[in-house]
């Protein structure tokens, strides 16, 4: 049964070009052709011998990532669902940061990137949290993501953040992978300070990143520093507790010298109290972290709302205060189906 090229990982394109008697270079040019030109179909690649290109596309057929839906927001974001091969949907969004005075010119632009199809995670906040895991991405279906949405744009992306769907410290490999190729010169030439890691904190994912020479950015979902209320929020993490997991950044922080980034989503009546705040400050103590405060974005049916601005403000005051740096991070898309999830929920309801 054919095998669509783009599912494999680049590993295993490797192992097939040397299988078919080509040498290494050819499945550099083949991953150029398909990940990073975007070649439609085989025939575009000819720097490629025409034997090699017709044994690819008998068996390992190229079948392009499918558009199902856009949306725009007013602030430029731009909210992508695709189709995969295998009918397998997933999400992206890209996101501009436009030139102040400027008309629609880019001063950078973000891509947040699907590293699974589905989550196993189950977070009680999040609408991919409802469906499930249906499988993992190879490292080209992620890359994939990034390069359809710089075409859109017609901009280079200077940053990606693996924060779409699913937990890519459950499918390290391949992210690790993607990622490779993302700062590769030979890929899309993405700094490695530009390029950021999002788990919920999976404590052996973290301990192999530190042990990774790239300098890659981490951001660890925290969303709650009492052990109750995270276990809640984020129920597949509770066999990994608080005091666990800050061994582990510690661990990383001493391996790599590097910051780590805390990502907060402010919850109203949930995890925002007065005790969620001197929880979180006791535990970012003996770690150098940055904190993102995040508004929540609304889900459909869901009993969560987001924290008041005033409460959101008074959260940065107070940890700016202590001497940890925070930054209110602007919620972007919420005019369109921004959360993670949404959108492909929406289209398949």
């Amino acid at each position: 049964m054919p095998t669509p090229i783009k599912s494999l990982s680049f590993a295993a394109i490797y192992e097939l070009c040397e299988q078919l008697g080509q040498p290494k270079y050819r499945a550099d040019q083949l991953i150029q052709w398909l990940f990073v030109k975007q070649a439609s179909s085989y025939d575009e690649m000819t720097n490629l011998p025409k034997a090699f290109r017709e044994a690819l596309a008998k068996d390992y057929p190229l079948i392009p990532a499918k558009l199902i839906d856009k949306q725009i927001s007013n602030d430029g974001t731009r909210k992508y669902c695709f189709e995969l091969a295998d009918g397998a949907r997933v999400e992206s969004v890209g996101i501009p940061v436009f030139k102040e005075g400027s008309d629609g010119d880019l001063r950078s632009l973000t891509v947040c990137f699907s590293t699974q199809v589905g989550c196993p995670m189950a977070c009680a906040f999040c609408a991919t949290g409802t469906e499930g895991l249906t499988r993992d991405l190879s490292s080209g279906e992620m890359v994939d993501q990034v390069a359809f949405i710089q075409d859109d744009f017609n901009a280079r992306v200077s940053h990606v953040v693996s924060m779409g769907q699913g937990e890519p410290f459950l499918n390290y490999d391949a992210t690790i992978e993607a990622l490779d190729l993302l700062n590769s010169k030979k890929g899309f030439g993405i700094g490695a300070r530009h390029i950021t890691v999002s788990t919920c904190g999976i404590i052996p994912g973290i301990e192999r990143l530190a042990e990774d020479p790239h300098q890659y950015t981490l951001a660890v979902s925290l969303h709650s520093a009492e052990q109750v209320i995270r276990d809640m929020l984020m129920p597949r993490c509770s066999a990994q507790t608080l005091p666990q997991l800050k061994q582990a950044l510690q661990f990383y922080q001493e391996k790599t010298g590097r910051r780590v980034s805390f990502e907060y989503l402010m919850i109203n009546g949930v995890n925002d109290t007065d005790a969620a705040l001197e929880s979180l400050i006791e535990f970012s103590r003996g770690i150098m972290c940055h904190v993102n405060l995040i508004p929540l974005n609304d889900v459909d049916h869901s009993a969560f709302k987001p924290s008041s601005k005033d409460m959101i403000t008074h959260w940065k005051n107070v940890l700016t205060r202590v001497g940890i740096e925070t930054t209110i991070r602007n919620s972007r898309g919420s005019d369109i189906d921004g959360a993670c999830g949404q959108l492909k929920n929406k289209l398949l309801s």
